[in-house]
Parts: C-alpha cells; structure tokens; sequence
C-alpha cells in the first residue's frame, strides 16, 4: 500500500490502525473543546509525526493519521481531512486553510478493477513555508514546492514549483512570489 502498488482495502491491521486514529481524534476534538491540557496528548497519539509547535485545530478526519508528517510551526485550521493510504508530508512553518483535503488514493478508472476494490496510492509533499488557501484540494502524487501559495478553492492536480502562487480549478501558476512583493495594502 505504502509503496504504490494495486491492493485490496479492508486489511485487519489497517482496520485497527484506523480505528484508533479516530478515537483519538474525537478525543482530541472534545478535550480541545473543552480546553482541557490533555487535549494534544490525544492528537500526536493519532499523528506521532508532529514537529514543535504545530498547532491543528479540529476537527481533523484521517485514514491512518501514521503516514502524516507535519513540520515545525505549522499552523493547520480546522476541518482538515488527509487519507494518508500513502505518506503525506506537510512541511515547516506552513498555513492550511480550513476544510483543505489532502488526498493520496487512486482508484482505478476501469470498471471492473474498482468494482474488485483495487486502489494504490502516491504520496504527497507539501515543501516548508507553502500556504493553502481554505478548501483547497491535493490530489494524489503532487508535489508543491517551498514558499508557494495556493488560492483558495483550488484544485491541484500537478507538481506547482517553488514560490509560486496557484489558483484555480486545475489550480495553475499566475505568477511567481517573492519577499520584494510584500509592501503596504492599499
């Protein structure tokens, strides 16, 4: 499954490695809620792979929560879903907007393969310092690049390159981002 290949869903193993990535997140979700200090207890036994200082606001729905890596200072806002059937790695100091799905599964476009429920799955990278505007969609295998940003409501389907800014649906790159950019609002 990790590596790529075709497989068949269901596996015992994955069922329990599920389960209980769920059950800590409902109560990760719940003590956050209720502001209790056990609360990222909860949340890194249901993702082991969190650096300092990232803060996730729930609620968060995963496959396994095992194959998520999230970098140093990443601030994720509520309603995140990543099917993590193959490694997702978010990187340092990045920003994902509220309701952004992070996919990794492919299924089959032939019929009868999916109606046998085959499915694989590519990893996915997101680089240090990228923002991901709210309700972004990741689809499977895509990498995006460091210090890019990507428009709210996009869908990307294709590797987009370092310092970038992406939008749309395909998302593609309008332009290319740099410090000298930043400057008053007006």
């Amino acid at each position: 499954m990790l590596a790529g290949d075709w497989y068949v869903g269901g596996d015992p193993d994955n069922a329990r490695i599920a389960a209980h990535a769920r059950r800590e997140l409902h109560l990760y979700e719940t003590a956050y809620a209720m502001g209790q200090e056990d609360a990222e207890t909860h949340l890194r036994s249901a993702l082991p792979h969190l650096g300092p200082g990232v803060h996730v606001i729930p609620p968060v729905r995963v496959d396994y929560g095992e194959n998520i890596t999230i970098g140093e200072g990443t601030f994720v806002n509520f309603g995140l879903t990543a099917l993590d059937v193959a490694q997702i790695t978010v990187g340092a100091r990045c920003q994902l907007g509220p309701n952004v799905q992070l996919l990794t599964p492919v299924h089959p476009l032939a019929p009868a393969p999916r109606a046998a429920g085959l499915e694989s799955a590519d990893p996915i990278v997101i680089e240090d310092n990228v923002w991901l505007g709210g309700g972004v969609i990741v689809c499977p295998g895509v990498r995006i690049g460091q210090g890019s940003v990507v428009g709210a409501g996009a869908v990307v389907t294709k590797d987009l390159p370092a310092y970038s800014l992406a939008v749309g649906t395909p998302a593609r790159v309008i332009r290319s981002l740099a410090d000298a950019d930043f400057g008053p609002r007006h």
